[in-house]
């Protein structure tokens, strides 16, 4: 029997047709998904499955209902499958799946209910599927109550009487920067998120940011002086609270994300379409996290190479040690010696008697510190 003439034969498996181009490989489906896989995979083989496994590893999975977080549940839950259908193979490790209701970070008319509903069950592999709302780091981390008083600092009142999802709205109203909103929720869901894993005494949590978000973390961090919080923020590693850091989408990019995503039927019901980068906005109204994300978008698809050299190189930097640290309470980084510009901002003088229990970074996204 004559073979089936290929117009675009897959460069991988010679057998079907390609029907994408991955860095200037034309591949079909199923080549493409390995690939994605095993840059997912060999991340995170020191969780592989062990003879003496025991106790297995608990790891989190903070999952946005975006693609990049989407892509790398599917992703794990595939291998997970594969392994289960293995005779004689230990289980690696139970991974907890863990959302924070997008509602309660911005409020909106439509519910991801369904969203989070499609994701529990396409996705049977996770021990454990949660949802939280963004207040309840107040439950999960109690002393955050004290350390926003300290840091919102004498003008904010707060009013006990008030439900929690009350307080955490009126503290971060007096935040009135895009650019301080925007880092400060990055701060308060990271520590929910780490508050959570340590209540269900996870000892890692696995990232959903890809090389391109990595990047941008990176130059926003850098500009908004919090560049000594880098070697967590987007290195694979030990964090400040004791709980492991993992960024098993670091070797692949936001549009190879997207074309995975495009060609998965059980991503269709769960991912959260992304709302369009508009033109029409004014920079100044963006804040520096999305401005630098517009800048790694736009600019990666010309120039890969350098997008990604930019992670890799934070992710060799190492923590600087001193016998006399001093540890930013509300974001873990160091605090040292900080001072501001010109101006001469010092932590003292912001904070008088907590002199030192904030970071740079921290402080110049407070409500009365004009960065």
């Amino acid at each position: 029997m004559p073979s089936i003439e290929m117009t675009s034969p897959c460069m991988e498996c010679k057998n079907e047709e390609s029907i994408l181009t991955i860095r200037r490989r034309a591949l079909c489906s199923n080549c493409f998904q390995r690939f994605v896989a095993y840059k997912v995979i060999r991340r995170i083989e020191h969780y592989k499955p062990t003879i003496n496994n025991n106790p297995i590893p608990q790891i989190l999975l903070p999952l946005s209902l975006g693609v990049s977080s989407s892509v790398l549940l599917h992703i794990i839950d595939s291998v997970t499958q594969v392994r289960r259908r293995k005779p004689n193979t230990n289980k690696a490790y139970d991974l907890h799946v863990l959302v924070v209701d997008p509602t309660s970070l911005s409020p909106s008319d439509r519910t991801y209910e369904t969203n989070f509903l499609a994701a529990k069950t396409n996705f049977p592999s996770a021990t454990t599927f949660t949802k939280i709302p963004f207040h309840s780091i107040f439950e999960y981390a109690p002393d955050m109550k004290q350390i926003m008083l300290e840091y919102a600092g004498p003008g904010f009142v707060d009013d006990a009487s008030r439900s929690n999802e009350e307080r955490l709205t009126a503290f971060r109203s007096t935040i009135t920067s895009a650019t301080s909103r925007k880092d400060l929720d990055s701060v308060l869901l990271t520590r929910l998120v780490v508050a959570y894993a340590k209540h269900i005494a996870c000892e890692a949590i696995l990232w959903g940011d890809s090389d391109s978000r990595l990047a941008a973390k990176t130059l926003a961090g850098a500009a908004k002086g919090r560049g000594a919080s880098l070697t967590w923020q987007v290195s694979d590693g030990m964090s400040p609270w004791g709980v492991r850091f993992e960024f098993p989408l670091r070797d692949l990019s936001k549009p190879e994300l997207l074309q995975y995503a495009g060609i998965s039927e059980l991503l269709e019901g769960v991912i959260i379409p992304e709302e369009p980068i508009s033109d029409n906005i004014l920079t100044k109204n963006l804040s520096i996290d999305d401005l630098m994300m517009r800048y790694v978008v736009t600019q990666g698809e010309k120039y890969r190479g350098v997008m990604a050299n930019v992670s890799r190189t934070a992710n060799k930097l190492e923590p600087a040690k001193g016998v006399d640290d001093q540890f930013c309470s509300l974001c873990g980084a160091l605090t040292g010696n900080v001072k501001g510009n010109d101006a001469g901002l010092t932590v003292a003088s912001q904070f008088g008697n907590s002199q030192g229990s904030f970071c740079y970074g921290c402080i110049r996204s407070r409500p009365e510190v004009i960065p």
